[in-house]
């Protein structure tokens, strides 16, 4: 008996993870659809290309599959099984019902929270205790379909969103792992979202990161640790064109306590400790860009 034919539609290092499960076990994936790397993004992760390249498995990287050239293609390549893992982009209900067997999404994230775009950098950002992966069927709406499976580890209050991503990595290696067979048998168990706890977020840009001084020191630690490299990074600004990134900040240190003062105000040069909406931040790795670092002068108010 033939093995079911999967469609593979997939990108980060999630996705090359979980192809490269399929491939290991002989799974008959008969082609990966991914994305073109953007070049101004920071390409930091394995992509499921190198997998797909390796074992000769044909790889497209159209701008959108729901045109009607794509969807006869697709139509073409006869799928049992449709697999969907950090694809970036919706994919039509016309082609999710071309697969006799369904069609599956792995999301990063314990749903029915953090539907929806970048759910690890979101997570981060609000100080989430816990994340995971979650394997679910795919229907018209984002991340919505039934639960196939989940599973979660322990967040640390000061993991960077890269950490987070690493500690949830091999979740999604393992949910795969022990379900695909049962989705091959038509036998996977489902339990649908409870839509009173859903939570959606939508994509993050590089201009996201700007501080809000007038939050909690809390606050805007999270905002650092959810965006530092390898993402775009949190910012502010100090007129003239100049703006200073922040890579990593103390929210509680020898140098901020006690200290209080207008939201954004310098506070000190060095150590540099800036005033928060409640207390204050000590900056630990800046970066001056857009122009020449200006001379900051206590008592200053930054943007």
């Amino acid at each position: 008996m033939s093995k079911p034919r999967i469609l593979f539609f997939g990108y980060s290092e999630v996705g090359f993870e979980c192809l490269s499960l399929l491939l290991e076990r002989g799974d008959h994936v008969v082609a990966l659809i991914t994305h073109e790397d953007n070049p101004q993004e920071k390409i930091w992760f394995k992509t499921p290309a190198l997998a797909a390249s390796a074992k000769g498995i044909p790889v497209f990287s159209p701008a959108s599959v729901n045109t009607p050239q794509w969807i006869e293609r697709i139509t073409m390549f006869r799928p049992d099984l449709i697999l969907s893992v950090y694809y970036r982009n919706m994919i039509s209900e016309k082609i999710l019902g071309l697969a006799r067997l369904g069609a599956f999404n792995l999301h990063g994230s314990l749903l029915p929270k953090y539907r929806g775009r970048a759910p690890i950098n979101w997570a981060v950002l609000h100080g989430e205790p816990r994340l995971g992966m979650t394997l679910h069927r795919m229907v018209k709406k984002a991340d919505a379909g039934a639960i196939v499976d989940q599973e979660g580890v322990d967040l640390g209050p000061r993991d960077t969103a890269e950490q987070a991503f690493r500690k949830v990595l091999p979740c999604a290696r393992r949910v795969l792992g022990r379900t695909i067979d049962a989705l091959f048998a038509g036998t996977a168990i489902e339990t649908p979202q409870d839509e009173s706890q859903a939570t959606y977020f939508g994509g993050r840009k590089p201009e996201d990161g700007r501080i809000d001084w007038t939050k909690s020191s809390a606050q805007i630690f999270n905002l650092i640790r959810a965006v530092t490299d390898p993402y775009p990074g949190a910012f502010t600004e100090c007129g003239g064109g100049s703006r200073l990134m922040i890579w990593w900040a103390e929210p509680d240190s020898s140098a901020t306590r006690g200290r209080r003062g207008q939201a954004g105000e310098v506070l000190s040069i060095s150590p540099l400790v800036i005033a928060s909406g409640d207390a204050a931040l000590e900056l630990i790795k800046t970066e001056w860009r857009g122009g020449p670092a200006p001379a900051l002068q206590i008592g200053q108010i930054l943007a």
